[in-house]
């Protein structure tokens, strides 16, 4: 039920009091009317007693207290949801960014979603593929799970993000697949560089795009990811289809929530983060997944810049505890022009053994995977000694585990942004690799594959 209000008794910034009030709730929607005809839109921060806290989403330039009106909506924000919202591109509020016309909406949605019954959700244990051998071969991301991806300052998390988009299915040939793609808090640059990738590789007809950019409300950026993954619940439990989220940056997330705290005057928690944060976070990762006799699921990768490359930061310190491993973005890997900069070895993907295997990759995957891990390892272990004490202090197998990390860093992590490998090319480039050292050494793969898929390099 609407209620009217002409009780403004101030506004500061980005928020607006209004007193004498009832039944107003938390979240609630708010227009404020102004006495031209204009309209712009809040929501409610706080009721304390008879009066509502209200944080504007368009800014409070222009707008007079004396003669505009406060309606509380009665609703929180909502999303129009339609089957046309696929290559459709929406603001941070879910209006048309694209210039096309405003969806006849099926359903309006409340961006907040309804809490997923624990005991309904089934567990992750289907391959997606990402066409990226560092992460289908190693870190295997499974339908319904949660894999961040921890970036730093100026590395090309942008053109992964792209090309996960751009490249990612679900293996068999009948699933219905679709990405909702939300930018929160990027430039318009970014955003250009988003949009004009998805149209012109085709992938923008699978896909639905939320943008909010740096110069929009920080309220706003509370909202995108949300109205992101309300659409995506749509498209996965009405529609049957599995869907990927990819939200970036959950940086620019964690401070718009920082700063709207700090407009509360509440208490600061760690590096002035709002002691929820860690509740907050969750309220959003926790919705993706699978439920038990629904055909659709929501796989969702985060992507946040850590600040200063600090993995020990509030942000992916906390997304970490929530979320199901992490893809880590190197610098040093970044600075010896290896694309896309996986580190793999402190990459980790948390369900990777239940996606793959017989049926799902390839029977002899897990051995393989194991094997790398093992090898690469101690090939960066042999070159960091060779740095010390020179070539001449390796043994023979030291070199070769030393040649193969090369070999590894730029033909299995390196492979650009436009190529999209199968699995089965992944699994072939390392077996190709392990040919580099000898039989003897592959201790953690089993005969019956060695015999199969070994072949020593000439």
């Amino acid at each position: 039920m609407q209620k009217e209000y002409t009780t403004i008794s101030e506004i500061v910034g980005a928020l607006m009091l209004v007193n004498q009030v009832e039944g107003v709730k938390y979240d609630e929607l708010v227009e404020i009317v102004q006495d031209n005809g204009d309209i712009r839109q809040g929501k409610v921060l706080e009721v304390n007693g008879d009066r509502a806290l209200v944080q504007l989403f368009e800014g409070s330039q222009g707008l007079r207290a004396s003669t505009s009106k406060a309606r509380f909506m009665g609703k929180s924000i909502e999303l129009d949801v339609a089957p046309d919202m696929l290559g459709r591109v929406f603001d941070g509020m879910g209006k048309p960014k694209d210039g096309g016309p405003a969806l006849i909406p099926e359903k309006h949605l409340n961006i907040n979603g309804n809490p997923m019954n624990p005991a309904a959700r089934d567990y992750p244990s289907e391959f997606i593929q990402t066409g990226v051998s560092a992460i289908d071969g190693l870190n295997t991301l499974v339908r319904g799970q949660k894999l961040p991806v921890f970036s730093g300052s100026g590395l090309p998390h942008a053109q992964l993000a792209a090309q996960i988009a751009r490249q990612a299915r679900v293996l068999g040939s009948d699933e219905k697949f679709a990405v909702v793609f939300a930018a929160v808090g990027i430039t318009f640059e970014e955003a250009d560089f988003f949009i004009s990738d998805f149209r012109k590789t085709g992938a923008i007809e699978r896909t639905v795009t939320f943008i909010n950019l740096a110069n929009d409300p920080a309220i706003e950026r509370i909202s995108t990811p949300r109205m992101a993954i309300t659409a995506a619940e749509y498209l996965a439990y009405d529609l049957g289809m599995h869907v990927l989220v990819i939200i970036t940056d959950i940086t620019n997330y964690a401070e718009a929530l920082r700063e709207i705290s700090a407009a509360r005057k509440e208490v600061p928690g760690r590096r002035g983060y709002p002691g929820y944060m860690y509740t907050d976070l969750a309220t959003m990762y926790e919705r993706a997944g699978r439920i038990r006799g629904n055909k659709g699921s929501i796989t969702m990768i985060p992507i946040l810049s850590m600040p200063e490359d600090d993995v020990t930061h509030p942000i992916p310190d906390l997304t970490g505890y929530i979320t199901e491993g992490q893809i880590i973005l190197s610098r040093d890997l970044y600075r010896r022009g290896l694309t896309p900069p996986i580190n793999v070895l402190p990459s980790l993907s948390r369900l990777k053994d239940k996606g793959i295997g017989k049926g799902k990759t390839r029977e002899d995957h897990a051995d393989t995977m194991n094997q790398l891990f093992s090898a690469y390892s101690r090939g960066k272990d042999a070159k960091e000694l060779a740095v010390i004490l020179g070539d001449a202090a390796l043994s023979d197998t030291d070199k070769l585990y030393a040649k193969f990390a090369d070999a590894f860093e730029q033909e299995y992590i390196s492979q650009g942004y436009y190529t999209n490998r199968t699995i089965e090319q992944t699994l072939d480039i390392g077996w190709k690799l392990l040919g580099i050292l000898p039989r003897t050494e592959l201790k953690r793969i089993r005969d019956e594959y060695l015999d199969t898929y070994y072949h020593p390099a000439q």
